[in-house]
């Protein structure tokens, strides 16, 4: 899972990238893009390493991208300052809600819709390029794929009545329009970036379809420098439950659908991320495509009945561990060992 952070000037992006990732500002050009990967915190992980005592043991992994700005290709044909977040799969956008330089009052709507407005224009220019090609094509006989044009338009009109694309998820999801990336379509999550003593969320109805939090970035970056103790102590200080990195990384998989399932055994215990809906011969894929190739059935146990049986002895003599088929749903917290011949 790949993030990408945006947001205006001075809204506080790498001050939040560094409490996410815990690097440090770097002496240099800061003008550079940056990226940081994170293992997934998670408590099952840690129990079942226990248990197993495996070899190694792999968490789910999350990087965060910053993107850069070169100002010495502004004006450079078909450049967009969008480019280098094209192939994230969801967008962070920060958003100041703190008073700035010279006591300047934050405008949280205003911050988003001009954010919000770049990236549908962005989305439009290639949308319609695209359209023109297509339209070119079928005026010399060539076939085009009338799907891909139906989709297209489809978010023409609603970029036209500045509606990003996001707002229709099947539509945003279409088959053929994966490989233009478009910027509206990618899931978002909005971090309003409080002052250390503000929780209150921005109240305006622009925000109300949007998935969003508060943040205090300079304080969980101060937090994130911290030993594990301090760190406790200060966040029960603030009374916060958790760390950003916890938080920002629990609603990153809300926001895509993401679940975790498990393989477990004495050479690694190992989270794998999935969508949701994902049925047990994808996930297989996930592991290896010759388990896919080869699959059999998927035995599974849940999570929470092994820590009830206390060995996957007891589970199975409890009745708890099953047998599916290919069709079955994959749920979170599910251990699965899958049967496969090839």
């Amino acid at each position: 899972m790949k993030l990408g952070i945006i947001g205006l000037p001075d809204a506080g992006k790498t001050t939040l990238f560094e409490a996410l990732t815990g690097q440090q500002t770097e002496m240099g050009n800061k003008l550079e893009s940056r990226q940081g990967v994170i293992r997934v915190p998670d408590h099952r992980i840690d129990r079942l390493s226990q248990m197993y005592q495996p070899q190694k043991t792999t968490y789910a992994q999350v990087e965060y991208f910053l993107p850069g700005f070169n100002p010495s290709k502004k004006d450079t044909k078909d450049y967009s300052p969008w480019t280098l977040i094209r192939d994230c799969d969801a967008l962070i956008l920060v958003i100041r809600n703190f008073k700035g330089y010279g006591d300047e009052n934050p405008n949280p709507k205003s911050d988003f819709l001009t954010i919000d407005s770049e990236l549908m224009l962005s989305d439009q220019i290639t949308i319609e390029k695209r359209i023109e090609r297509m339209e070119a094509d079928k005026k010399r006989g060539r076939k085009i794929d009338t799907e891909e044009m139906s989709a297209l338009t489809n978010c023409l009109r609603m970029l036209e009545n500045e509606i990003p694309i996001r707002r229709d998820q099947s539509l945003a999801d279409t088959p053929q329009l994966r490989g233009f990336a478009l910027m509206s379509a990618k899931p978002m999550l909005i971090l309003f970036n409080n002052s250390d003593d503000d929780d209150q969320m921005p109240d305006d109805t622009v925000f109300e379809a949007e998935k969003k939090m508060i943040i205090k970035a300079r304080l969980e970056q101060d937090i994130s420098r911290m030993s594990a103790d301090d760190a406790k102590e200060f966040l029960s200080e603030f009374n916060l439950t958790a760390t950003a990195t916890d938080r920002v990384i629990k609603q990153s998989y809300d926001l895509l659908g993401l679940i975790s399932f498990f393989t477990v055994g004495e050479d690694e215990v190992r989270a794998w991320t999935i969508k949701k809906t994902t049925e047990a011969l994808d996930a297989a894929g996930v592991i290896h495509s010759d388990i896919k190739k080869g699959f059999i059935r998927a035995e599974v146990l849940f999570y929470d009945d092994l820590m009830d049986a206390g060995t996957h002895a007891e589970a199975r003599k409890c009745g708890t561990v099953r047998l599916e088929g290919k069709t079955y749903l994959v749920q979170d917290g599910d251990i699965i060992n899958f049967r496969f011949n090839v």
